[in-house]
């Protein structure tokens, strides 16, 4: 086997709204790579202010939690799908699948080239977010995802007893 890597996909709220989900998926589905996290989110402003933490010095920030949490979508599109995929060279792969992520300097044949616009406000609709890199996957799955959500142990895991109120079915 070669370089696996294993990255985080996010069908953002634009995607969700415009009914995108399946047409994502099967583009997705082209770089024959494996599904090992999957699930449905409402982005919390902690969750979204700690994913694009690298960008809080920009002015369009605020736009950008916004976005992320779907706030201009409202229910039910304020929302994302999360996917951890896994494979060879799965990063690189997927990028061009996604295509780049100002929607009109993508390849009209990839993700954001078919579905992402540019606001009049100017923010990124486009569509999908996808890791850039090893180590920012490694960071961004561990935010959206609990080592129990995922099918693979695919980084170092401990087991901690924690007494916390949580939500169970009445």
């Amino acid at each position: 086997m070669g370089n696996i890597q294993r990255l985080l996909i996010l069908i953002k709220p634009d995607g969700v709204k415009k009914s995108l989900t399946g047409n994502i998926l099967t583009k997705l589905s082209e770089a024959k790579l494996t599904i090992i996290g999957a699930k449905a989110v409402k982005v919390s402003r902690e969750l979204a202010s700690e994913h694009y933490k690298q960008l809080q010095d920009k002015p369009f920030f605020g736009e950008l939690i916004d976005y992320i949490q779907g706030k201009m979508y409202g229910a039910p599109y304020d929302r994302v799908f999360a996917f951890v995929y896994q494979g060879e060279d799965a990063i690189a792969r997927m990028r061009k699948i996604a295509g780049a992520t100002n929607p009109e300097e993508a390849d009209a044949v990839s993700i954001r080239g078919a579905y992402g616009r540019i606001t009049t406000k100017g923010v990124y609709e486009n569509v999908v977010h996808c890791s850039s890199d090893p180590i920012e996957a490694e960071r961004e799955i561990k935010l959206w995802f609990n080592p129990e959500e995922l099918t693979e142990n695919v980084y170092p895991v401990k087991t901690e007893k924690i007494t916390e109120e949580k939500k169970v079915w009445a």
